[in-house]
């Protein structure tokens, strides 16, 4: 399958017919449930959620006439995320958009009926939502977000913009990552590879994290991997000030934490994961088993750098990562 990557650098008329409104909603409308894991008022969810409501659109699915759309946000609350999860079920959706590893779990404890689609989910087999990628079986499939291989590219990346480090550490929570041993490993092994000491450095709340970034910034040779996770993504204002404050080399896969004050992403498009999620969506509507449709990988990768950030911390960006070669 090829994979691009791109570099960025940064510096009132329904309510005239109620009645056949209703009338259509009770005889012919599907239902289609969402659950994200980031806040309502979050940037990085509106644009994920237009996405994937353009691509219903232009499959024929249309708001109020043949489709509704029950959006519910979990703000990377784990209770939060439980309650939506039961919310929707309860509504006996047609079929369920679910984002990140936490909110599927969510959804597939409470139901092994209702279709689930998945998007950003790290590591479905291991987490027990498919049988394999291939085939998945039962009510679940979608597409995941990062390949464990990617790992290596996040270490590479770092020992390059920041040649001195000899200590990387690997940030997550692991209530909202329960998958971190997927990334955990090849971590290890990477890091140990280009002769630095891996760390683990879980993570629950602000305090937390300020006491992490704190103990890890006594030694000017650290860096550091903010791991693929809902809570390292909401929480990126005070880790991306944090790691500013103490020049903290970081790299992460999210582009929005990037565009928000971090200084490099290596990661997917995520916004085209809920493009592709659209037509699963149409096919389970039209008929289709969510078992027999296949898990799928990402496709598009990117590298975005933040040029103010890595003045800021005194980190020179080489060419060969402002030309980063396709994977």
């Amino acid at each position: 399958m090829t994979r691009r990557e791109f570099i960025s650098l940064l510096g009132g008329a329904g309510a005239a017919w109620p009645l056949a409104a209703h009338a259509q909603q009770t005889d012919s409308m599907r239902r289609i449930g969402v659950l994200l894991g980031y806040a309502e008022n979050d940037p990085s969810a509106q644009p994920r959620l237009a996405a994937f409501r353009e691509w219903v659109h232009e499959l024929g699915w249309r708001e109020g006439h043949n489709i509704r759309i029950d959006v519910r946000f979990g703000a990377a609350d784990p209770e939060l995320i439980r309650a939506h999860a039961a919310e929707l079920v309860a509504m006996a959706h047609d079929v369920i958009l679910g984002m990140t590893t936490p909110v599927t779990a969510a959804l597939l404890r409470l139901t092994r009926s209702i279709p689930i689609v998945f998007v950003i989910v790290s590591d479905p087999v291991g987490s027990g939502f498919v049988e394999s990628l291939a085939h998945p079986g039962g009510n679940a499939t979608g597409f995941i977000n990062l390949e464990s291989s990617l790992v290596e590219k996040w270490i590479e990346l770092l020992k390059e913009i920041a040649p001195q480090t000899s200590r990387a550490a690997m940030m997550f929570n692991p209530e909202t990552a329960p998958y971190a041993g997927y990334y955990m490993r090849p971590f290890e092994a990477a890091a140990r590879l280009l002769g630095m000491e891996p760390i683990g450095a879980p993570v629950r709340d602000d305090p937390y994290i300020e006491r992490v970034i704190a103990s890890l910034a006594r030694d000017p040779r650290v860096g550091l991997i903010l791991l693929t996770d809902i809570y390292t993504t909401t929480r990126r204002e005070p880790i991306n000030r944090l790691t500013a404050r103490y020049r903290i080399p970081t790299v992460n896969s999210s582009s929005i934490i990037t565009r928000d004050g971090g200084l490099i992403t290596y990661g997917i498009d995520t916004i085209d994961l809920f493009r592709r999620a659209a037509p699963y969506i149409d096919r389970i509507l039209k008929g289709s088993k969510p078992g027999e449709l296949p898990v799928q990988v990402p496709t598009r990768f990117e590298v975005i750098i933040n040029l103010k950030t890595a003045k800021a911390i005194g980190v020179t960006i080489p060419p060969s990562v402002c030309y980063a070669p396709t994977r």
